[in-house]
């Protein structure tokens, strides 16, 4: 399982969760959690997602500790506070850290709030769409099987 954390889990680890999940496929696990969890998707997010196809409407906001004997093989950071709060996970864990602004933070009204959000949200699409075309290309992790039989990374 890839688990995708930030602080809140409100912004980025959710944008970065609804891609992955289109980018991979069915085959691959795929969840996002907080070290603080807000407790809600931002509605922001939710929008900048959507205006892409992707819907985050049913995500919700996770605390870490919900993922500790779940199988984490990846975790993913994508802000400082995360990967200095990261918790230690069974087994062999591969980390990563890809940091982004917290889109919550902006300032103005809710158009120019948008701004900030679609950039931050074009960011992830690239990085992620790059981890993503690299664990696809990968051929050697046959017992990273998931229950139906897809690759879990």
């Amino acid at each position: 399982m890839i688990l995708i954390l930030c602080t809140g889990n409100s912004c980025r680890s959710q944008m970065a969760e609804g891609f992955l999940r289109e980018m991979l496929g069915e085959g691959f696990r795929v969840a996002s959690a907080g070290s603080k969890p807000a407790g809600y998707v931002h509605p922001l997010a939710v929008r900048a997602m959507g205006e892409l196809g992707i819907d985050l409407g049913g995500f919700e906001s996770k605390h870490v500790d919900e993922f500790r004997d779940a199988g984490v093989t990846t975790v993913i950071t994508v802000c400082g506070h995360a990967d200095q709060a990261c918790p230690m996970f069974p087994g062999k864990v591969q980390r990563h850290h890809f940091p982004f602004d917290d889109p919550a933070h902006a300032t103005g009204d809710e158009e120019e709030q948008m701004v900030m959000f679609r950039r931050v949200r074009d960011e992830i699409r690239a990085v992620f769409g790059a981890y993503a075309a690299g664990r696809m290309d990968e051929r050697g992790l046959d017992d990273e099987r998931s229950s139906d039989g897809g690759k879990v990374i």
